[in-house]
């Protein structure tokens, strides 16, 4: 019998989508039983909290304090963990809007400043009528996270918002014209799902770049379950804007519950084999 844990998103991290984040981890979770596993579910909130024996998990988890709790599990090899915590931090903006363009993956210029020194980046320095701020560690919890800002005076005033609010980090973004597009992928499998976000031109482009493009961003990032915006030119041409540690995957779950679930459940099998090898080798040598 495989044994996994299973950790929820907290609704904190969850704006919006508090249903359909907790509807794919349960076509998830219902596949996985399907399959054969047991599974506990536990709640981000508990982390730290209550004992997890299992030594599989898949986690939802966002916030910063259980994803460091995940991350001591990861570094000291006691638990296998998918997405691992070091690939959930990778996706916090502070780190993934150096991390993509180092890797030669397309993306919007971006700036990473303190709230609290508002005033060290100058709004023309970009030479555009708008720029995106956007909060530098998790994807959004209030609307305002993600803003468009026209002036150096809506900048900073942003800018003092989030230092009101506790956030000391934030992304200054070039705006791109364009059309957004919302893609879905779980690694090993052939799931890739894509749609048009805003249809403004509809633009046509390569979906094979895409593919390699999000593929790309994932091997970097360290990402098994995950999704991300892209914004496509006029001429075609493809930026990547956002990358997602295991999104909601809304119009997909049931196809994607299914996927998910067998790429957790080979990642089990073999996290087994290799524990029941291990033992096996030390039992030969004694």
């Amino acid at each position: 019998m495989i044994n996994l844990a299973g950790i929820k998103r907290s609704s904190e991290f969850s704006p919006n989508h508090i249903e359909t984040d907790s509807l794919i981890l349960m076509r998830t979770t219902e596949a996985l039983i399907e399959m054969g596993a047991n599974v506990n579910l536990y709640n981000e909130e508990d982390i730290g909290k209550v004992d997890i024996p299992e030594e599989m998990i898949f986690s939802m988890v966002q916030g910063t304090r259980a994803t460091e709790i995940l991350l001591e599990y990861e570094n000291t090899g006691t638990k296998q963990i998918i997405n691992p915590p070091s690939s959930v931090k990778n996706c916090y903006r502070v780190n993934m809007t150096s991390l993509l363009p180092e890797a030669g993956i397309p993306f919007p210029k971006s700036i990473h400043v303190k709230t609290n020194e508002a005033k060290t980046i100058n709004f023309n320095d970009f030479g555009m009528r708008k720029i995106w701020i956007k909060r530098g560690d998790v994807h959004a919890v209030h609307r305002e996270d993600v803003t468009l800002v026209y002036s150096e005076a809506e900048k900073i005033g942003m800018l003092h918002e989030f230092e009101r609010r506790g956030i000391t980090d934030a992304i200054l973004q070039t705006h791109l014209d364009g059309d957004v597009v919302k893609f879905y992928a779980v690694k090993n499998s052939n799931l890739f799902h894509w749609y048009y976000l805003n249809g403004i031109n509809h633009t046509n482009f390569d979906t094979k770049k895409l593919l390699e493009l999000a593929q790309s961003s994932a091997e970097v990032l360290g990402l098994y379950i995950y999704g991300g915006d892209a914004v496509i030119a006029e001429d075609g041409s493809i930026k990547i804007i956002d990358i997602n540690d295991w999104p909601s995957f809304a119009p997909i779950k049931d196809q994607a519950g299914k996927q998910i679930a067998n790429l957790i459940f080979k990642k089990a099998q073999n996290y087994e084999y290799g524990l029941c090898r291990e033992t096996k080798i030390r039992f030969n040598q004694n």
